[in-house]
């Protein structure tokens, strides 16, 4: 698989509340984004791979719907996650 254990564990440290903690919404946000920004640079080579278009289209709808619960939930996690992961220029 492209993205080993250690990987993952790295990402949900450094964004979430530890490498353990695998269910935090930020942490979730950004391993999200990191599939997201591989799926992107996939299809950039293999334009008509269908499936994976759904599954990058799939991926950036649960996104956008943990961003939004975060965003209901607590603003400043929402803007540090944006800020963190550079996702939006404009912050609300």
């Amino acid at each position: 698989m492209y993205l080993s254990n250690e990987a993952k564990a790295e990402i949900f440290a450094k964004h979430g509340k530890s490498a353990a903690d695998t269910g935090t919404t930020e942490g979730q946000v950004a391993l999200f984004t990191y599939r997201i920004a591989h799926l992107t640079g996939h299809l950039k080579k293999n334009k008509h791979d269908f499936s994976t278009q759904l599954s990058l289209q799939k991926l950036v709808g649960k996104r956008r719907g943990l961003l939004a619960y975060l965003f209901k939930k607590d603003i400043n996690r929402y803007r540090a996650i944006i800020k963190a992961l550079a996702l939006r220029d404009i912050i609300k």
